[in-house]
């Protein structure tokens, strides 16, 4: 048609179809608003998983760094503490046999409540008094 005209934008102020159709025209803009409301919030759930799940990965990552560094660093002083030992060892079989025995007794016997010490001497097993008592049953004056 070539009159020299150009559209450059139409506006609809109302909308208004014909009653036939209007309740199909309805539903339709209800689907697509409800469309928009579903991207819309599974954005903000896409928003909000992604950077906690790339932080929780990243705390892990650094907890299993760290527990890797203090196994190693345990296991490199675990295998000095026993090359020390197997030194000594040599040197002294019964001396440093004994001195470990003893560790370990030290360590593990005031866990203990009740003792009982066999003497195969005595033939007997002797149950030994305790030497400590609470200080709530015996006050000093």
């Amino acid at each position: 048609y070539k009159l020299g005209l150009q559209i450059q934008q139409v506006q609809l102020a109302t909308v208004r179809p014909p009653a036939v159709v209007q309740a199909a025209f309805n539903e339709v803009n209800q689907a697509q608003q409800e469309k928009q409301t579903a991207i819309n919030q599974a954005w903000a759930v896409y928003n909000d998983a992604v950077p906690n799940a790339s932080g929780q990965a990243k705390e892990r990552l650094k907890q299993a760094e760290a527990y890797a560094f203090r196994r190693v660093n345990q296991a490199k002083g675990d295998a000095e503490k026993f090359t020390l030992l197997l030194s000594e060892y040599r040197k002294a079989p019964e001396v440093t046999r004994r001195r470990i025995y003893l560790e370990q007794m030290q360590a593990i016997l005031p866990a203990l409540q009740k003792k009982v010490i066999v003497d195969d001497s005595l033939k007997n097993i002797l149950q030994t008094l305790p030497l400590t008592t609470p200080e709530s049953t015996h006050s000093t004056r």
